[in-house]
């Protein structure tokens, strides 16, 4: 029994591993974005938050090769070759000397990195299913939030003693140490059997299949606007607190606790998950999620910034409900589609990056002055998971 405990532990840690080397290079990066754009010669600072949202466009068209190419070949092998990917695209991002080259570099870095993200969703799914499924999911979260609570911090303190470049070389280290462990331990989840035969018509008729799924498609549209909202925070914080607040030396431990606030949600939804199910949590969060931000435009809106205190209590709430819908939206999508968990886990990944690309670049380019604009996308994104979220408690009613 120990044994099993050990392993399963074992499991979630390096699964969560896995996915923070995608926080690890986002994060540790955010409190040298002025550095780099200084280097590369960036005009705008609404451009460095190009260095944020492209990575993940990266993410979304990566995950369309991956996860289809490891239902035929296995989860282990697309594994090492995305690390692969990722080491040279650092090195790009190292010496990129002017905005194209470092977008280039951050592009390929997100499609590298999106083959251990797939993947490890993928693994998942191989291993657990239904509620059970979410509250691995959630104790993986939980371990993964660890990483964007310490990587500005990190990332702050490798700036002041070394220079931007040095970051990129903590997180080359980082991926290498993951990739030796992810080696050694972990054995192939997707038996011989269940390996779909490759051809030019995997991702087809993946996706003819997929769509059958209304509950997966719903919830990845979903999981498409939380995430395009998480998105504009992630690439407007430094912006916010360090620009507009002048809490240059506190916006690592701002960037912590807000962390910390997703990590306590996503723990207690480990727990809360098997008593009330996905389904009860996911409409309560999402309802919170809307009204929080609706409240926060009503109260604001055409006003100056509100004291810092009053931006983080609502920053707080916000994200304590976003970590009751991150791994439960992935969950419930996932849960239709698992005899195609490969290209599933890819097409779902790709259709919520590229809803969010977007979504996150067009709000962000508004936040100049204030943090009214990302609560106004946050309302908009909540209205239309609201009514998607109605639509399938209506449609399975029906069923």
């Amino acid at each position: 029994m120990f044994k099993s405990r050990l392993s399963q532990f074992e499991f979630i840690t390096l699964m969560a591993s896995l996915m923070s080397i995608v926080a690890l290079t986002i994060d540790a990066l955010l409190p040298a974005l002025d550095h780099i754009g200084l280097a590369i010669g960036t005009t705008q600072i609404s451009d460095n938050q190009l260095l944020i949202t492209m990575i993940f466009l990266g993410l979304g068209i990566g995950s369309l090769f991956f996860g289809p190419i490891s239902d035929s070949l296995g989860r282990k092998p697309i594994v090492f070759m995305g690390f692969g990917i990722f080491i040279v695209a650092s090195f790009i991002c190292i010496y990129a000397d002017n905005l194209e080259m470092m977008i280039l570099g951050r592009i390929f870095q997100g499609i590298g990195l999106s083959a251990p993200r797939t993947i490890s969703i993928a693994m998942v799914r191989d291993t657990y299913s239904g509620d059970y499924m979410a509250r691995i999911m959630s104790f993986i979260t939980v371990v993964f939030i660890l990483v964007p609570i310490i990587a500005p911090a990190l990332g702050k303190f490798v700036l002041d003693q070394y220079n931007w470049q040095a970051i990129f070389y903590i997180q080359l280290l980082f991926s290498v140490l993951v990739s030796l462990w992810f080696w050694i331990r972990q054995p192939e989840t997707l038996l011989d059997s269940q390996r779909i035969r490759f051809s030019t018509h995997i991702f087809i008729d993946g996706t003819k299949e997929l769509l059958k799924y209304k509950q997966t498609i719903g919830y990845t549209l979903i999981s498409g606007f939380i995430t395009g909202s998480f998105m504009v925070y992630l690439s407007t914080s430094q912006q916010i607190f360090q620009l507009q607040y002048q809490l240059t030396e506190e916006f690592p431990f701002i960037f912590a606790g807000l962390a910390i606030s997703v990590g306590v949600a996503t723990f207690l939804n480990g727990t809360l998950v098997l008593k009330y199910g996905m389904k009860k949590i996911v409409t309560i969060a999402m309802i919170a999620f809307f009204i929080i931000s609706l409240l926060y435009v009503v109260l604001f809106y055409g006003k100056t910034n509100p004291s810092i205190g009053i931006l983080l209590s609502f920053f707080g709430l916000q994200f304590f409900a976003i970590g009751f819908l991150f791994g439960n939206l992935r969950a419930l999508a996932m849960e239709p589609v698992g005899h195609i968990a490969g290209i599933a886990a890819a097409i779902t990944g790709f259709i919520s990056t590229i809803m969010a690309v977007p979504i996150s670049t067009y709000i962000g380019r508004n936040v100049t002055d204030t943090a009214l604009p990302l609560f106004i996308g946050f309302t908009i994104c909540g209205i239309f998971s609201v009514i998607i979220l109605v639509y399938l408690k209506v449609y399975v009613k029906k069923v």
